[in-house]
C-alpha cells in the first residue's frame, strides 16, 4: 500500500464516498449525546466523591 492509496481511499472515506453511511437507522444523535453526558456526569460525581480531602 503506497502512500498516495492510502491517502486517497482516507480523502474517500472522509467525505462519505465509501460503501455505507456509517449511521445506523436506529441510533438517534441526541439520545447517544444525551447517554454520553450522562455516563460523564456519572463519572464526574463518582470522582468527587473520592476526593473529599479538599
Amino acid at each position: 500500500m503506497s502512500l498516495t492509496s492510502t491517502a486517497h481511499q482516507l480523502a474517500t472515506l472522509a467525505s462519505g464516498g465509501g460503501e455505507g453511511g456509517g449511521n445506523h437507522e436506529s441510533l438517534n444523535p441526541y439520545v447517544v449525546g444525551a447517554g454520553a453526558f450522562l455516563a460523564l456526569m456519572l463519572l464526574l460525581w463518582i470522582t468527587t466523591r473520592f476526593n473529599r480531602d479538599r
